[in-house]
């Protein structure tokens, strides 16, 4: 609570029971319940204001999809090692069920380049050591178990998990996917047998140029085919920059190039085979109509064993795809998406999809992109997508005869392109982390020379590690301060006192500020550190701290003898004369305003560094704690006695011991700790009375000044800098000095009591 005396404002907190949590918690249960289960079919909050215009939008996004979406359903089915009415399958159901669940508008689901990758590397490793498991029951299961999973992590909560994988770790293994897909396409898109695409890429690409003799005619439609995408591509992109008024016709024109190029390339085939009982290039061949896989999935013990290993990495892929281009379109098109929901959404999807013979399927880039420049208002577009594949199996499978592989393959390689991430890209990654390139270099090489599933172990692997790395070695700050000059008139009366000089606190090997930072009054240090301070980071934070102030500071109290000395004290006479000149610590203040979180090692090794400063100072050391943002971290140190210092129950003691304490314990320091405990009382007291005599001075003067230049300030209503209720907690750096030089010089002024029994 905050309340206001002597116009100063003391800072505190009502410290909540857990029993008061948890009764708040059961008191809402039935609200949060409710909104829980209200959450999980979003269309229900906006089905209600579904209009004639939202339609016509809707329809025209979904058949400019569904165009889109059947030769690359088709062509993606190949790569997953599958027949090509496969693909058509996870198109229709994603596209139906999604809408159902969806927080994005925008989001195609169906095939994907790289999680087809996945499955047909998978369905390759398992048919060639199992006879008694076909292709499409391992991609079907793959499918039902991925869902569920992904359902699972939706319906906890554990969305969560997805932000440890970084953005760059995503970007790699796309580029590597792509990659790979391109260079399986190669064989295809120059109808060149006897290359198995499910190698590893380095070997397909070897083994390209080693059988480049045998290009057949289907090179013809392969490259005229690439060309062709392409050149409709850049050739509308240019005429729409040059003819804005059509630049809406040219780009339907522009999206229908796959479809143009399906129906002609189709055509073609079909007059060259008049006639032919062997088709002289490779096509797809007969195409049943309706869905003829639909059935209960196969899961037994024998099919989860084989796709057991590969279910992490499909999870992954199912998962970051769908959320990465959902928060992307989301961000783009001005509006929030829930990525638990959206986990839901797709493992929904991929469960209902597997009873119809799918395989699974996320969220596509470039059809999500070419949804949205079409103009969708809401997901039901899905449904008209989906009606146009439902069209395509039902009435124009027999035309699918006669669609060249090579067509298909070009296809491929045009939409996969897209993921590749460019020159461009990796300039800006080196320019802001070397780490996170190196992560991004590392997953593109592993899933060149191996496969997609381990490029993605590696890169997800490579990340973590990374992560703990820097949480378990945080930066740590030595800090000085620049003096700020005042914006406030020169006080001219000398009556009145001035305002202190007020300084900014910055490293001492800033780049800009460096060369301007002198340091804080003799006796007192400042660090600051850009991390929580939790286990895996306490001991070298603590070892950081203790290492500072020795090299700045020197050692206190009586000088020991050898034999006194601690084994593990490497000091000598020569190196103690040298430091005489340095001063003795009287205060550590530490800025922990990036500290988000201090668990019980942390707090303990704050005691710790405490304890080891105070027997390098032979006097008890202030600790003050600078910006303590949340009030979890400020209770924990009045727990351990920071806010009252010296801590109670002397130096070293265990906050939180892992094992019991001997009650046999030592007693000869008692008398010391107490007298260290009486001195630092009546220091505390005698601070708080100069410190409320110079304030009422400073405020005075505060309230001169603003009465001078209140007809030219523009604040609202300003107030003077909050003051904990606790002595050695502040919310500025100034505050923190001047508390710790009050205490230094009435240190110095009052003579000690230890010296005077020594004497």
């Amino acid at each position: 609570m905050s309340y206001e005396k002597h116009d100063e404002i003391f800072v505190d907190y009502e410290q909540v029971s857990y029993k008061e949590e948890t009764e708040l918690f059961f008191k809402n249960l039935p609200r949060y319940t409710q909104d829980y289960l209200v959450g999980l079919l979003p269309i229900a909050s906006w089905i209600g204001r579904y209009n004639l215009m939202w339609l016509v939008r809707d329809l025209i996004a979904g058949i400019t999809v569904g165009i889109v979406v059947v030769p690359q359903s088709m062509a993606y089915a190949k790569i997953a090692m599958l027949p090509p009415q496969y693909g058509l399958y996870t198109a229709f159901v994603g596209l139906c069920v999604y809408c159902l669940f969806a927080t994005s508008k925008d989001i195609s689901i169906g095939p994907t380049a790289v999680m087809s990758l996945l499955v047909g590397q998978t369905i390759t490793r398992i048919t060639a050591t199992s006879d008694t498991i076909t292709a499409t029951e391992i991609a079907v299961s793959f499918s039902l178990l991925t869902g569920a999973i992904a359902m699972f992590i939706g319906l906890v909560r554990l969305g969560i998990l997805v932000d440890f994988i970084p953005a760059c770790s995503i970007a790699g293994f796309m580029t590597g996917s792509a990659i790979t897909i391109t260079i399986g396409q190669w064989p295809k898109l120059f109808g060149i047998k006897g290359i198995n695409t499910q190698d590893a890429t380095y070997l397909i690409f070897g083994n390209f140029f080693k059988h480049l003799p045998g290009t057949k005619v289907d090179v013809a439609f392969g490259l005229i085919g690439l060309l062709y995408l392409y050149s409709m591509r850049y050739g509308c992109q240019y005429f729409s920059k040059r003819y804005p008024k059509y630049s809406t016709h040219l780009f339907f024109f522009s999206i229908m190039r796959n479809g143009i190029l399906i129906i002609f390339s189709t055509l073609i085939a079909f007059l060259i085979n008049i006639g032919k009982s062997t088709s002289p290039i490779s096509i797809l061949g007969d195409i049943p109509a309706g869905f003829q896989a639909m059935a209960v999935p196969r899961v037994d013990t024998e099919v989860i064993s084989n796709i057991a290993s590969s279910l992490p990495s499909g999870v992954i892929i199912l998962i970051l795809e769908h959320v990465a281009i959902a928060k992307s379109f989301g961000r783009i098109n001005n509006y929030t998406i829930r990525p638990d929901q959206e986990i839901i959404a797709i493992g929904f999807t991929n469960i209902w999809a597997s009873f119809f013979g799918a395989y699974p399927s996320t969220g596509s880039f470039s059809r999500t992109a070419i949804k949205a420049r079409s103009g969708v208002k809401t997901p039901i577009a899905g449904i008209f997508s989906a009606c146009v594949v439902v069209l395509c199996l039902y009435v124009l499978t027999p035309a699918f005869h006669y669609i060249p592989d090579a067509t298909l393959s070009a296809v491929v390689i045009h939409a996969v392109a897209d993921l590749v991430s460019g020159p461009s890209y990796i300039k800006r990654l080196a320019s802001v982390s070397l780490w996170e390139l190196f992560v991004f270099i590392v997953t593109v090489v592993v899933t060149f020379f191996s496969t997609v599933e381990y490029g993605i172990y590696a890169s997800v692997a490579l990340s973590i590690v990374i992560l703990l790395f820097r949480i378990a070695r945080p930066r740590f700050w030595a800090l000085g301060r620049v003096p700020l000059a005042s914006d406030a008139p020169k006080c001219v009366d000398e009556k009145i006192p001035q305002l202190q000089q007020r300084y900014l606190y910055v490293p001492h090997n800033h780049p800009s500020l460096g060369r301007l930072v002198e340091p804080l009054p003799s006796g007192m240090l400042m660090c600051r550190i850009d991390e929580s301070f939790t286990y895996p980071n306490s001991g070298y934070i603590a070892d950081r701290i203790i290492a500072y102030c020795k090299e700045h500071t020197r050692r206190g109290g009586a000088i020991l003898t050898k034999g006194e000395r601690s084994w593990n004290d490497d000091a000598n006479p020569v190196t103690e004369a040298a430091r005489e000149q340095l001063p003795l610590l009287h205060a550590l203040i530490l800025d922990v305003a990036s500290v988000n979180r201090l668990d019980s090692s942390g707090l303990q090794a704050v005691v710790d560094a405490q304890a080891a400063l105070n027997r390098f100072a032979g006097q008890h050391v202030e600790f003050h704690f600078v910006n303590i943002v949340h009030p979890a971290i400020r209770r924990a140190l009045i727990v351990a006695g920071f806010g009252t210092q010296p801590v109670p129950g002397g130096e070293g003691q265990e906050i939180l011991p892992v094992v019991p304490a001997s009650k046999d314990g030592p007693q000869q320091q008692k008398q010391q700790q107490q007298r260290q405990q009486k001195a630092a009382r009546d220091i505390e007291e005698q601070v708080a009375d100069d410190t409320s005599s110079d304030e009422k001075h400073e405020s005075q003067h505060i309230e001169s000044v603003n009465s001078r230049t209140a007809s030219t300030t523009t604040l609202s209503n300003p107030i003077p800098i909050p003051k904990d209720v606790y002595p050695f907690f502040h919310w500025s750096g100034d505050e923190a000095v001047n508390a710790a030089a009050r205490s230094l010089a009435i240190r110095n002024a009052s003579s000690s009591p230890d010296q005077e029994e020594s004497e």
